[in-house]
């Protein structure tokens, strides 16, 4: 178990990429390509991370946001993707988490959402903070999972992601879990798998419009969460359910290296490809596969660095979504139409039939929208997944 802005941006605060290179070297097979694109996503996230900062009220923001005239604005707060970023922080030296937390380190901060907990009822938020509390072994730890506990956060039906948070927290923390709260956990995701491989939303049966669908978030998080717990657990189910998963979303990884977006998790088959999320090319899409892998599941290397090759050159668009300049990688790529009717309509369709995705949609609304923003998530992400036993 491991334990562990602008162009105006003030040059002290900015790390240098010729100067950290070296301490950024990938601990993942790939060619010399791939190694210098992730020192390259690891150094703008570090810098970028700098400027969605809101230091006075020890927390991330929501959202950086480029308007009609260039500029960029930081747009509210969020304590789940400030939790996120400490589990990135985590694998930077404490030189570099105090240029990211303003003199503070990943254990301070931790202090800080520690102290809130009692009044956090998001059980997402929570999990994550316990994540971060177990990975850095912070001493008040189990006060997180007795929130946890006050929620029935252990077995209660959630969402798909919050349980496999929620598995991931308590892996990392098993000394603050008991024994039978673990399985619980686990046995909570499962509920959420399916036959085809894919995971669906929510843990418990839905007569929803979407119930048949799972986001490609489902599905990464479930398999990093089982892998964590086939680590610790050597449970068979656990391994085999995440390497079945893991290979119907590379079985249907686009040309390209795009990892779709919606699918069907009565058949295993794709309910619509956009938007491709630049987070899932070169965050968690690896996090979860690299993790199997290193539990001693299947490898898809292969389809790790087909996905990272698709953010420099994404063939929907004209350009990349990594702007080294700004210390920003731009959201997504998404489909130009009007408040995303693509998805709403195949969801709909999709659920009468699995056939009935209405392909002239494709025709009508083709991918050519860049959504310029860029999360906090986005970049803790990115440290998390390739600072992999490794400080920068």
């Amino acid at each position: 178990m491991m334990r562990m802005p602008s162009k105006s941006m003030d040059s002290d605060a900015t790390i240098s990429a010729s100067s950290r290179s070296a301490r950024a070297v990938v601990d993942e097979p790939g060619s010399a390509g791939d190694q210098a694109l992730v020192d390259r996503l690891v150094t703008l996230s570090v810098n970028g991370l700098q400027r969605m900062v809101r230091p006075r009220a020890g927390i991330f923001g929501h959202t950086l946001r480029q308007a009609h005239d260039g500029r960029l604005t930081l747009e509210g707060n969020s304590v789940r993707y400030t939790a996120i970023v400490l589990l990135g922080a985590i694998r930077c030296s404490q030189v570099v988490q105090a240029r990211l937390f303003r003199g503070g380190s990943v254990l301070e901060w931790c202090d800080r959402l520690i102290a809130s907990c009692d009044e956090m009822e998001n059980l997402g938020d929570l999990a994550l903070l316990a994540w971060a509390a177990g990975e850095m072994s912070h001493p008040q730890c189990s006060i997180v999972f007795e929130r946890i506990r006050a929620l029935d956060g252990f077995q209660c039906p959630t969402t798909t992601v919050e349980a496999a948070w929620v598995l991931s927290a308590s892996v990392a923390a098993q000394e603050h879990v008991r024994w039978k709260e673990l399985r619980a956990c686990q046995q909570r995701l499962l509920r959420a798998s399916t036959t085809s491989g894919i995971f669906r939303q929510t843990t418990f049966r839905s007569r929803s419009l979407r119930s048949h669908v799972g986001c490609f978030a489902d599905q990464v998080y479930a398999i990093q969460a089982l892998a964590k717990y086939y680590g610790v657990a050597g449970d068979s189910q656990a391994l085999e359910t995440a390497s079945q998963c893991a290979g119907q979303i590379c079985a249907l990884q686009g040309k390209a290296g795009q990892w779709w977006w919606h699918y069907d998790a009565r058949t295993g088959e794709v309910v619509e490809e956009y938007p491709v999320y630049a987070v899932h090319q070169d965050a968690m899409g690896p996090m979860a596969l690299l993790e199997l892998r290193d539990a001693g599941g299947p490898s898809f290397d292969e389809a790790v660095q087909r996905g990272l090759r698709w953010l420099t050159n994404p063939p929907e668009v004209e350009s990349s979504l990594i702007d080294d300049d700004r210390f920003v990688i731009w959201r997504k790529v998404a489909r130009a139409e009007p408040r995303k009717a693509t998805r709403a309509i195949r969801t709909a369709t999709t659920r009468v039939h699995p056939k009935f995705r209405m392909q002239w949609l494709d025709r009508l609304f083709r991918p050519t929208a860049i959504d310029f923003e860029c999360r906090p998530y986005h970049l803790g992400w990115i440290l998390y997944t390739w600072l992999r036993r490794r400080e920068y």
